[in-house]
């Protein structure tokens, strides 16, 4: 049987794809600017405990009455949405609004020993961004290049987000969209399994150590041999 990635391809080439219908493009990173820029120190690494990686991304949502900007940070191991603030433009408060919402879930120590992974956009390389990080000890990282695949976790968290739920709904307002993802995030978090955890919620691996079963695998890792094929 194909696994994940191979089988939307297929769907892919012979057309079977629901296709969903977007109404415009926002960009949200702008990495043009004169601030320090930091260098991946994840590459390569895969989580063995929360609070090991967090990633932050910021994706756009649409409303009757205006876009407004979802900023996420999503643990890296748990696959967990551990903060998260919305708001009209793609100002700093707002990122920053989310890493403190995480930064209330943790002690001073496990933040010490934290790796926080962003792109370059200038809201992550901002003074006060930064400043924050550093107040906590928290070890900053950044993506290279603009490939989604850098910060594939957060893109797929936000991607889950908007696919399964938001672009399935007429908002009307943006105070709709905070009301509409009071619901949704806590959904996420507590009840949708996810294939890269085992099947599990990101509540429920949240909670636990070590390797974590994937149930798919990217089509460039190589087939996993066992004794029964």
């Amino acid at each position: 049987m194909p696994g994940r990635d191979v089988f939307i391809e297929i769907l892919r080439r012979n057309k079977l794809m629901v296709q969903i219908k977007r109404r415009r493009k926002y960009k949200t990173t702008d990495s043009g600017h004169q601030y320090h820029k930091y260098e991946n120190l994840i590459k390569g690494i895969v989580p063995m405990r929360p609070n090991q990686i967090w990633v932050s991304d910021i994706t756009y949502v649409e409303t009757q009455e205006g876009v407004c900007y979802l900023s996420l940070i999503t643990d890296a191991y748990s696959r967990k949405i551990v903060g998260w603030a919305l708001g009209p433009t793609l100002e700093t408060i707002y990122p920053l609004e989310a890493l403190r919402m995480a930064l209330a879930t943790i002690d001073g120590d496990t933040a010490s020993q934290l790796t926080h992974h962003s792109d370059r956009g200038c809201q992550y390389c901002s003074d006060a961004y930064v400043a924050e990080l550093k107040r906590h000890k928290i070890s900053i990282s950044m993506t290279q290049s603009g490939d989604p695949l850098e910060n594939a976790i957060a893109e797929r968290a936000n991607g889950i987000i908007k696919v399964e739920w938001l672009y399935k709904m007429t908002i009307p307002t943006r105070a709709d969209c905070k009301t509409v993802l009071c619901r949704i995030i806590p959904f996420y978090n507590t009840q949708r399994p996810h294939r890269s955890i085992g099947m599990q919620t990101p509540e429920m691996a949240h909670v636990q150590t070590g390797p974590q079963k994937k149930y798919w695998r990217n089509p460039w890792e190589p087939c996993a041999t066992t004794a029964d094929g």
